[in-house]
């Protein structure tokens, strides 16, 4: 708890906060992971600040250049700001009611996501596949881009894309989401945008809605998968959401892996290919289960 307790003051880097050990980070206001966001600050949002942390950013080693041969292809549909967005859409050989969004880490909608994409619709057959892009079409290849990429993400804009993908599904779609890191958090909230049509949330390593009222309309039961030794998505803040989810009558299913924020990217110097390919096979389990898929 001291640990936590130093980073979480360390994040906050106000004048009332400091004290003889204030660092040059702590001297930036950054949001900490362990306070509640402003009344009209979302969660995602207050995630989003943690890219002015240099200890943050640093542990995000870009990914190796990969380029993505597969099935699938490219979308664009209408958003409900009267634009349009895109995604990577791959669609079940058999005409399907049932959709995965999958929701990119603060890189954006690179090539390892198209991969993890068509890994999904392999897994689970007869459930179409889509990875929104909330970056508008830009990709990060340096931590410092993804940085303010991540930072420049407008919640409406972001709504807009995902209540967008949920019309392109249809009026009869039954919807779940995974996201990692960024995507994490905006996994969870696209299970609260989803409404009835929503059947199952995955969130690995991300911002937890803090909104007990939100967190009610919530249709789905929720699968959080979360690092012990994760700084920033900490055991504090993950119980505090858990916490939230009984007060809000809701399940949901925490498994923690003792691996640091991101361990299960392939890029990240700290990633645990076991526990990563545990958490995996946890998650189509979990989605299997949801879609009531047979076999």
């Amino acid at each position: 708890m001291k640990k936590i307790w130093t980073l979480c003051l360390a994040l906050l880097g106000t004048a009332t906060l400091a004290s003889a050990q204030t660092s040059t980070t702590a001297a930036k206001p950054v949001m900490s992971c362990c306070a509640k966001p402003a009344a009209n600050q979302q969660a995602t949002e207050a995630f989003a600040m943690l890219a002015t942390n240099e200890e943050f950013s640093g542990g995000h080693d870009a990914p190796l250049p990969y380029e993505y041969q597969g099935p699938g292809e490219m979308i664009e549909f209408k958003t409900t700001d009267g634009q349009t967005a895109r995604g990577f859409e791959i669609k079940s050989n058999v005409r399907s009611d049932k959709y995965l969004f999958v929701i990119h880490e603060w890189w954006g909608l690179n090539d390892y996501i198209k991969k993890e994409a068509a890994r999904f619709a392999t897994e689970l057959k007869g459930v179409n596949v889509i990875a929104l892009d909330l970056y508008d079409g830009k990709v990060a290849e340096t931590a410092d881009e993804a940085g303010k990429l991540m930072q420049a993400v407008q919640t409406a804009r972001a709504e807009a894309i995902i209540k967008g993908a949920i019309l392109h599904a249809g009026p009869k779609a039954q919807i779940a989401s995974v996201g990692w890191c960024f995507g994490g958090g905006w996994s969870l909230q696209t299970a609260l945008l989803a409404g009835p049509k929503a059947v199952g949330c995955v969130m690995y390593y991300g911002m937890p809605e803090k909104s007990v009222d939100r967190l009610k309309t919530l249709n789905t039961d929720v699968l959080g998968i979360f690092a012990a030794q994760d700084q920033w998505i900490s055991p504090t803040v993950v119980a505090e959401f858990v916490r939230d989810m009984a007060t809000a009558k809701k399940k949901v299913t925490i498994k923690n892996y003792n691996a640091d924020h991101a361990f299960a990217n392939p890029s990240n110097p700290k990633y645990s290919q076991e526990y990563a390919e545990d958490a995996h096979a946890l998650t189509v389990a979990y989605l299997r289960k949801n879609f009531k898929l047979k076999g």
